[in-house]
Parts: C-alpha cells; sequence; structure tokens
C-alpha cells in the first residue's frame, strides 16, 4: 500500500477581498494556488465554522486555482454573527456570485460536513457550473441526523459532554434543546449568550473528535464559538430550509457529474448511514469509507483521501 499523502505545505492566498452580496452582508473570499489552474471552491463546515489557513492545504497550488470564502456571518465577513437574510439558499447564491466574479465557466466543489450539505444543494440547483464534487462526511439535513446529535445517539458515545450539554438548558426546555438554546444564543444578555454558545460549541468538539486535540480558551476561540452555535442553531431549527430528503429526492440532479465521497467509519458526527444512502441515490459516486477515520479532514485517513481525490481530478499520477 502506497503511503498516505499528507497536507500540501502551507500556501498564501494571491488575492483576497470582500464582496457585497446584498441584505446587508458582506463576504470575505481569497484565492490560492495558480492564476489559470484548475477552478474550485471550498465550502467550511459549520455553519458557522470560517475558512482557516489548513484548508487551502488539500489542494496542489501548482494545478488548482482555489476560491475559499467566510459564508454569511462568520469568519471575517460581515456583519459577524448575523442571522439575518443568512439562509442555504442566500448562500447557494453567493456561491453563484463568487464564480461569476472570479471568471469560472465551471468549478470543481469540495466541501465537508456542513460544507458537503451546501455543495449538494449548489450542484442539484446549478449543475452546468461543477465539474466535480469532493465531498467529506455526508450531512443530508434529514430528521435522524438532528436526532442522532440532539436527542438520542451521539449522548450514548459521548455520555459526560452530553450531560454538560444538556444540564446546561432548564429541566422543563430539555425536551427540546435546540428551541432551548436558540432562546439563550438570542439573548438580550451577551454573557448568557457567550455561556450558551461555549457549551453548544463545546459539545460539537467533542462529537467531531476521534482523537483528542488541544481545546483552545481566550477571547478567539470565544468568537468563533459565538459565530458557530448561533448560526448552526439558526440553520437546525429551520432544517436547513430543505424540504424533507430533499437532496436525496434531487440526487438524481448529480448523475453526470463525477464525485467522490471520503467518509470516515467512526464519524461520530455524521455517521456513514447518510454517506450510504446518497451512495444508493447517486449510483456514479465513488464513496470511500475510511477505516480508521472519523469526522475532521485533518485525520490522516481521511486527509490522504481529500488529498488523493483533488489530485485525481487534477490530472496528477496516483
Amino acid at each position: 500500500m502506497s503511503q498516505r499523502r499528507r497536507l500540501y505545505a502551507p500556501i498564501q492566498p494571491y488575492a483576497s477581498g470582500m464582496l457585497d452580496v446584498g441584505d446587508g452582508h458582506s463576504i470575505y473570499w481569497e484565492r490560492c494556488g495558480t492564476p489559470g489552474a484548475k477552478p474550485a471552491v471550498f465550502l467550511h463546515g459549520g455553519p458557522g465554522g470560517g475558512c482557516s489557513d489548513r484548508q487551502r492545504q488539500q489542494f496542489d497550488p501548482a494545478l488548482y486555482d482555489v476560491l475559499l470564502f467566510d459564508q454569511r456571518g462568520c469568519g471575517r465577513s460581515q456583519p459577524f454573527a448575523s442571522l439575518e437574510a443568512n439562509t442555504t439558499w442566500h448562500l447557494v447564491a453567493d456561491m453563484e456570485r463568487l464564480r461569476e466574479m472570479a471568471g469560472h465557466e465551471q468549478w470543481l466543489v469540495f466541501g465537508g460536513s456542513w460544507g458537503s450539505t451546501l455543495a449538494l444543494a449548489y450542484a442539484q440547483t446549478h449543475r452546468e457550473r461543477v465539474s466535480e464534487l469532493i465531498l467529506r462526511g455526508i450531512f443530508l439535513g434529514t430528521p435522524a441526523e438532528y436526532d442522532w446529535l440532539y436527542k438520542y445517539g451521539a449522548s450514548e458515545l459521548y455520555p459526560e459532554a452530553w450531560q454538560q450539554f444538556r444540564d446546561h438548558v432548564p429541566e422543563n426546555e430539555r425536551g427540546g434543546l435546540v428551541a432551548a438554546y436558540n432562546r439563550l444564543l438570542t439573548s438580550d444578555d451577551e454573557q448568557v449568550r457567550l455561556a450558551a454558545a461555549r457549551v453548544w460549541s463545546g459539545w460539537e468538539d467533542s462529537v467531531v473528535t476521534l482523537l483528542p486535540e488541544p481545546q483552545h480558551t481566550g477571547p478567539e476561540a470565544d468568537h468563533k464559538a459565538l459565530a458557530v452555535a448561533r448560526i448552526e442553531n439558526h440553520y437546525f431549527r429551520h432544517n436547513c430550509w430543505l424540504e424533507p430528503n430533499q437532496l436525496l429526492r434531487d440526487a438524481h440532479r448529480l448523475h453526470q457529474i463525477p464525485g467522490i465521497i471520503v467518509q470516515g467509519r467512526h464519524d461520530c458526527c455524521t455517521p456513514p448511514a447518510a454517506a450510504w444512502a446518497l451512495k444508493q441515490a447517486w449510483p456514479q459516486v465513488e464513496l470511500q469509507i475510511i477505516p480508521d477515520g472519523g469526522h475532521l479532514f485533518t485525520e490522516p485517513g481521511i486527509t490522504d483521501g481529500l488529498v488523493r481525490a483533488a489530485d485525481r481530478f487534477a490530472g496528477k499520477p496516483a
């Protein structure tokens, strides 16, 4: 077996800026790699997570011209943590504005976790603009997936973290944790919002991490936690503005798009059942279930699958 691929060396953007997308929102974007090389767009997770430097490193900079952007309300986009005019379909429209700004007829769409949800929604709406799809940690926005995270499922694997998450809200509100946290995260009291954000994000950090990683604290961590918690809760409270089973129902629209799914066998945030269901609805996609993989792209097996997928679609020998 060949040695596992690693992330490429750090690269800096060759261009960046803010794009006014209307509704009072301006989104941060950056382009990395080689101008004129294979076009790609990277979709971060969350919702609300924002882009990071390491995400650029999944692409060979000699072969790709990658656009990354912070979705509405998160990262360097403004206004920060805003929930107004912030839906899945606003983000799909933003992607089209960015594609037109970049001057691409088509581009490879690469997304993990919530980024996979947004990638599927975009590809099913604008399939003629998608050359290939690379997806990780499939999340389809179905009731079973929400229940796994916020009712029963992940709670059995991380009981200590679940107890802390559940017990942050009054006992009489624990029958609907997403709604209970919405009340806290939209409170007029800044300290109430921040305390709830820390706990919400702490629960997510527990679920997404297969192997322990250092936990960051301080103003920067609080800043990110507030965006993730508020925007994620906002999206999940509204079922990501998707009709029941919409992404599976409309998977036939993907049949002409080459695709690769990299899915961790031990992904406790977005379990493999969703990736398997998508494979049944989109038989042409290549599904790679990584035996020692969890949720995060930084895990060795997941990194290997994603880098190899990007290399392959750029025509690089295996």
